[in-house]
């Protein structure tokens, strides 16, 4: 139980009144890292909140974030989590040390926090201090309910529809008919 995260340290180059910023270059630790962060070079307040996410979700579960799960090994960390808690089979994901009888549902609120902290969209996201409230006042908070997490390969079909196929392996190559 060792975190060796960087990334929590970002919050720094924030000045008082800033919401987000950009950098030049990417830095953090693979894994904590937000998708508008790796796409867009954007950090904002939200950096540390799906960070703190992660490591969350790697808290109850006890698991690494850097490994393939589920019955194919096909699903990578957070969609393990998102899948096993929208199934309502959340108690497989928790680590057998933590759970009894009287701590299922606290980890079951966890488990649904640490999910909307690891969304796509980072308004989607809830601020620290929304975390430390549904933490602290659990029983009187109602938690949304959490969509795909980031970084997912398995899409709902609803949003695959109407989308242009991609005509291209690995998504790097791009013909284009003009010359540039």
């Amino acid at each position: 139980m060792n975190p060796k995260i960087s990334d929590f340290g970002m919050a720094k180059f924030f000045k008082k009144d800033e919401l987000e910023a950009n950098t030049n270059r990417i830095v953090g630790t693979y894994g904590y890292v937000p998708p508008e962060y790796v796409k867009k070079g954007i950090y904002s307040t939200k950096y540390d909140v799906y960070s703190f996410g992660v490591l969350l979700l790697q808290i109850i579960s006890g698991k690494r974030n850097s490994s393939l799960y589920g019955c194919h090994e096909n699903l990578n960390f957070l969609e393990y989590a998102y899948e096993l808690w929208k199934l309502g089979r959340g108690a497989e994901f928790f680590d057998a040390s933590l759970d009894d009888s009287s701590s299922s549902c606290k980890l079951i609120t966890c488990m649904q926090l640490a999910l909307l902290c690891v969304q796509e969209n980072p308004a989607d996201r809830p601020s620290m201090v929304e975390v430390f409230t549904i933490l602290k006042n659990k029983n009187s908070v109602v938690i949304s309910v959490p969509k795909q997490p980031a970084y997912s390969t398995t899409r709902d079909e609803r949003k695959d529809i109407g989308r242009k196929k991609v005509f291209s392996v690995n998504d790097a190559s791009i013909t284009q008919v003009e010359p540039r």
